[in-house]
């Protein structure tokens, strides 16, 4: 995973964010990363094998969504909020309020259990 590659504000897509967001484990992720502090893959817990997460951590980070850093074998991954804001006002804010609303995602937590705010 080194060199990992992030779109550009500019290039952040909205049918590519749309699409990355009709997981609802990717809500979830995004849900967990919404209070904005970067979290170790190994701090996630959703119901899927380790190789699938992986895969929606993938397809998060090509759609925009998430910045990923490695650390010698550890990564880390971060929600690119301001990058979202900047990009689509008010959007992040309005997935956010209905997949609390509609409990999409809340199968995915971090290890020690606790919830998205």
């Amino acid at each position: 995973m080194r060199d990992v590659q992030h779109p550009e504000v500019g290039e952040i897509g909205l049918t590519g964010v749309m699409a990355a967001l009709s997981d609802p484990i990717r809500v979830g992720l995004v849900r967990v990363l919404a209070d904005g502090r970067e979290r170790g893959w190994g701090e996630l817990r959703a119901p899927v094998a380790k190789s699938t997460l992986s895969h929606h951590l993938r397809v998060l980070r090509d759609a925009g969504l998430t910045r990923t850093r490695q650390e010698g074998t550890r990564c880390f991954v971060t929600l690119r909020v301001r990058d979202l804001q900047a990009r689509f006002p008010g959007l992040l804010q309005v997935v956010l309020t209905a997949a609390e609303d509609e409990e999409i995602g809340h199968q995915v937590s971090l290890k020690d259990g606790r919830q998205p705010v």
